[in-house]
């Protein structure tokens, strides 16, 4: 069975109310810089934030351009409405034609983290006098973590719209290493009448707070990086709906819901299919539901040693939980194609639903196969097995929402919509061996649609999550407790973005008898909930 799927963007491996907005623009032109260091482990990192920002900048229709930031010319920020230049990499050299520019352009110029001393402590930039803002340096750690205490703190909960936001981080006192991006660059107002600051971070250990967004008229600094160990409830949801204020494109507070009823293939029940589908049909709730066409079963795991495989034509489960379904508010989902790869354990079973198909999880590589053809193969396979059938998929999902980046741009020719949360590389064949230059993965949650992302795909969010039950005594990769409060708490969060919308996934396996689980009821308690907060629920079809 599948478990929560909680997909950060590591580091290893990688508005409020009052805001005067910039000149309207409904399709701005954008310049995304990042530091690549070359010949660093961390060459390609701030790619990977490169590739998040461009993403979130389709939401608002933006051609965007990502450029090195040691590429730079002299005046290359003046062709763009707004540049964005993220600062990865501590101490790198910025070029001197960006930092002139930097310190005295008049179009929209927002920084994020480090460096920012470049231009602040060079006085042929006069930058505190011009822009209004002291910057005092970098605060991580309140001292180093150790097993007497393992949690010293830091400046990790930016409050916004009353929410808190906490940065994620998690110390192993084995290594004595924490997985964490605790470091914030300090600022602070000196001439209100020139800036501001818009929205405040905190360190409840100390007391102390400092402010994480601050703004000089069309200057932006963001003091840390949000793309890092990004959650349903971190700061990185502060910038999707802050962006709209740096872009002057100020979406009208609008918010909707998507529910997905998930992996469901030829073995699933027809008796809980019909319950749910009953139940959101009776609540005037369209919904969608992840089919795989074909089961397999390779290792015959849950056929007595025998492999096993059974096409769409045969899946009478499958096929009568759909027929009921549809004339009821269904849409189907392409999830997948066999939702398994190979006769391999990928990572657990070999089958369909349990395992990857388009990515080798075990090794952490595309499969041996990969290739544009051999993914136009199986995408073709299911359209073609669906079809055939009578039903026409409205999006696509890959198995784990993961796959690899020739399977992610194959997806966007034959789909007109992704549905899901997508994970995007640095390289179209990553090596995460390489002792220089590496490519990294990062795992990236959308609040909104986002109208063309770094693959050219349409993407609708999935932003909350599942339920989910530990029944390790069952089944050994469901150890995990995901509540309907933690979905619908996250629903809370949604609502601090103008435009986000609430929407999360079920699998109808958790109202199988056997499994002795509340499914059907927390089902019905997480639709409540999200309904209660003012959500309107739509059809995927149906989303602008």
């Amino acid at each position: 069975m599948k478990y929560l799927i909680r997909i950060l963007a590591l580091a290893f491996a990688f508005a409020a109310a009052g805001f005067l907005p910039v000149q309207a623009q409904t399709a701005p032109k954008t310049l995304v810089l990042y530091d690549a260091p070359p010949g660093t482990e961390f060459e390609k990192l701030g790619m990977g934030y490169a590739i998040m920002l461009k993403n979130l900048l389709g939401h608002f229709d933006a051609q965007t351009d990502m450029v090195p930031v040691q590429s730079y010319t002299a005046g290359k920020m003046n062709g763009y409405s707004a540049t964005f230049y993220l600062g990865a990499y501590y101490n790198n050299a910025l070029p001197p034609a960006f930092l002139a520019d930097a310190a005295s352009t008049q179009k929209t110029l927002v920084w994020f983290k480090y460096n920012l001393w470049s231009l602040a402590w060079d006085a042929a930039y006069n930058f505190q006098a011009t822009r209004g803002i002291a910057f005092s340096g970098l605060r991580g750690m309140n001292a180093v973590p150790s097993p007497s205490n393992p949690t010293p703190g830091f400046f990790d909960t930016v409050t916004y719209k009353s929410k808190p936001f906490v940065k994620y981080y998690q110390y192993d006192s084995s290594t004595n290493a924490i997985n964490a991006d605790p470091d914030i660059g300090v600022t602070s107002v000196t001439d209100a009448a020139k800036a501001s600051t818009v929205v405040t971070v905190s360190n409840p250990k100390t007391g102390e707070s400092a402010p994480y967004v601050v703004r000089s008229g069309k200057f932006w600094y963001f003091a840390d990086m949000p793309f890092s160990y990004i959650g349903p409830r971190d700061r990185y949801l502060v910038l999707t709906d802050i962006l709209h204020d740096i872009l002057g494109i100020n979406h009208p507070e609008k918010h909707q819901a998507l529910v997905r009823l998930e992996d469901v293939g030829a073995m699933v029940t027809v008796a809980s299919m019909k319950t749910l589908t009953d139940y959101l049909y009776g609540r005037r709730i369209p919904f969608s539901i992840a089919v795989i066409p074909r089961y397999v079963d390779a290792l015959g795991v849950y056929n007595g040693n025998v492999p096993q495989q059974v096409p769409l034509s045969q899946a009478s489960n499958l096929k009568r939980a759909l027929d009921y379904a549809l004339p009821r508010g269904a849409e189907i989902v392409m999830h997948g194609y066999t939702h398994q790869y190979s006769n391999m354990r990928n990572p657990h079973t070999g089958v369909s639903g349990d395992d990857y198909e388009f990515w080798n999880i075990v090794a952490n590589t595309p499969v041996a196969e990969d290739s544009t053809s051999y993914a136009l193969g199986r995408l073709n396979s299911g359209l073609n097995d669906l079809k055939s059938n009578g039903y026409n998929p409205i999006a696509w999902e890959a198995p784990h929402y993961h796959q690899s980046a020739l399977a992610s741009k194959a997806a966007s020719t034959l789909f007109s919509t992704t549905y899901q949360r997508v994970v995007y590389f640095t390289a179209d064949k990553p090596n995460f061996n390489a002792a220089t230059g590496k490519d990294f993965a990062v795992g990236q949650i959308f609040p909104y649609p986002i109208k063309k992302d770094y693959y050219g795909q349409r993407v609708l969010p999935e932003s909350l999550g599942n339920i989910e039950y530990d029944i390790h005594t069952i089944d050994p990769s469901s150890n995990y407790n995901y509540t309907w409060q933690d979905i619908v708490t996250n629903a809370q969060y949604a609502l601090t973005v103008r435009d986000g919308f609430a929407s999360f996934f079920f699998h109808p396996f958790w109202l199988e008898p056997s499994l002795n689980v509340p499914g059907l009821a927390d089902f019905k308690k997480t639709i409540d909930g999200i309904t209660q907060l003012g959500f309107t629920w739509v059809a995927p079809s149906k989303v602008q």
